[in-house]
């Protein structure tokens, strides 16, 4: 009886992971994203923004994928609210993740505006992989304390470094960022659908970059997934239709015999 209660004291709800291996994969996720701080840190001092801009977007913004879009739309001299509505578009996606996570998580009233702010590519993809709740709320606080910490220091040390190293694009940091983010989503693509929003969304942001002032090829991008869905929903509608016509096909030759 004791060694009954003993196992069911270490089981989540739901799941049989340990604190301990949800906290290191956690930790893991945390760090090798956060070091990319550097790169954004370098890259938006060196287009031109301050040490405390530069910080402020990390501090405030928080989503790494719409704060390089920022700042490169910026650099290339696009029109800030240009450039502002590309980030803002790209960040949208965290309000889904947010309904997705409320089930999952089920946090208290009080402590849900402080955690929306942690609602991320990272911090979703470790909760979603947990077995259980408990699993799932410690990946989230782990993911999001860690990352958010380390992001927003190595963002002031890539900064205070910007002029140290240069020209940032010489080292191809403009694009370290954005690389991060494309090898965190190239596995969740598992779906034709999925693969074929990301494949439009590419066509469409680098076929119209040399044509589009900075900036308005991101929000162009942003269209792939309403098309898409669009397609999509026509090609299963005919499929749908063409199942009922067969269906009522084959019960007229029944009747007919």
């Amino acid at each position: 009886m004791a060694e009954q209660t003993a196992h069911q004291d270490i089981r989540t709800d739901g799941g049989e992971k340990p604190d301990g291996t949800v906290v290191r994969d956690a930790l893991a996720v945390g760090v090798a994203v956060g070091l990319s701080g550097f790169a954004f840190g370098a890259t938006s001092a060196g287009s031109g923004l301050t040490v405390a801009q530069t910080c402020a977007l990390s501090l405030l913004v928080f989503t790494g994928a719409s704060q390089f879009a920022l700042v490169g739309a910026l650099a290339a001299g696009g029109n800030p609210l240009t450039a502002a509505a590309g980030a803002f578009f790209l960040g949208v996606r965290n309000a889904f993740y947010g309904l997705r996570l409320s089930q999952s998580l089920a946090l208290p009233r009080a402590v849900r505006p402080f955690a929306a702010h942690w609602v991320i590519d990272e911090t979703t993809a470790v909760s979603l992989a947990q077995p259980g709740r408990r699993a799932a709320r410690i990946g989230f606080a782990v993911t999001g304390l860690s990352l958010y910490l380390l992001w927003n220091l190595t963002t002031l040390l890539g900064a205070l470094g910007a002029e140290a190293i240069g020209d940032t694009d010489a080292w191809g940091l403009d694009v370290a960022g954005p690389a991060v983010f494309l090898a965190l989503l190239a596995p969740m693509l598992k779906t034709a659908v999925e693969r074929a929003v990301a494949g439009l969304a590419v066509l469409l942001g680098l076929g119209l970059l040399p044509v589009l002032p900075a900036g308005v090829p991101v929000l162009a991008a942003s269209l792939a997934a309403p098309a898409v869905l669009y397609v999509e929903g026509r090609r299963a509608a005919a499929r749908e239709t063409a199942r009922e016509t067969a269906a009522r096909d084959g019960a007229g030759q029944e009747e007919e015999r």
